[in-house]
């Protein structure tokens, strides 16, 4: 079994590939796990317009490889609208020989975002997320109110996972309760990870 825990992520202003970074920080705190960052590429109106086979900048380009080598899944969008960004709906879309093939049943799953506003969607984004995590058979891991952090936050941080508020400008910095918040999540999904793979 992997010791890798895949933090796929798509990031347009920078927040969520923030947060990616701190999970996989996390990942990395628990004895004998590692973190494999990737990203989505972003769609065009024609989704047949080719991307450079590697980004600009942040993580390399998933494959779906990724996801049969993986022992856990922690999945990050920005919110549109109270959902997932497209990009990541449009990866998720791909993933039909995964899920008849039951490349990613009871491995555990993670769930973070970034909103623009404290009640922009983070919570229908986080659950929006779940729901192919769900068909595919994933554990879905949350963050308990056991971590203080979560009922001391005025900025992000919810259970159904780790989210942070950009502030309209998008310029507000992640905040202490989100850094330790997104390290917690990262934590407890490479703690799951590992307990079942025992």
């Amino acid at each position: 079994m992997s010791n890798e825990i895949l933090v796929l992520y798509y990031s347009r202003y920078g927040h969520v590939a923030q947060l990616a970074r701190l999970i996989a920080r996390g990942v990395e705190e628990v004895p004998g796990m590692r973190a494999r960052l990737r990203q989505v590429p972003p769609v065009a109106p024609i989704t047949e317009v080719a991307q450079p086979p590697e980004p600009e900048a942040g993580a390399p380009y998933a494959l779906r490889q990724d996801l049969v080598d993986c022992a856990g899944l922690a999945l990050g969008s920005p919110t549109r609208f109270g959902n997932m960004a497209a990009p990541m709906k449009y990866f998720l879309d791909s993933t039909g020989t995964e899920w008849a093939n039951g490349a990613l049943a009871g491995k555990p799953a993670a769930l973070f975002t970034s909103t623009s506003s404290m009640h922009g969607g983070q919570e229908s984004t986080l659950l929006s997320m779940a729901l192919p995590l769900l068909h595919h058979g994933m554990l879905l891991v949350g963050l308990p109110y056991t971590e203080a952090a979560l009922s001391a936050t005025q900025t992000g941080g919810t259970p159904y996972g780790a989210s942070h508020v950009a502030g309209a400008q998008g310029d507000r910095p992640i905040s202490e309760h989100e850094r330790e918040l997104a390290r917690a999540l990262g934590r407890r999904l490479a703690d799951t990870a590992r307990k079942l793979a025992a």
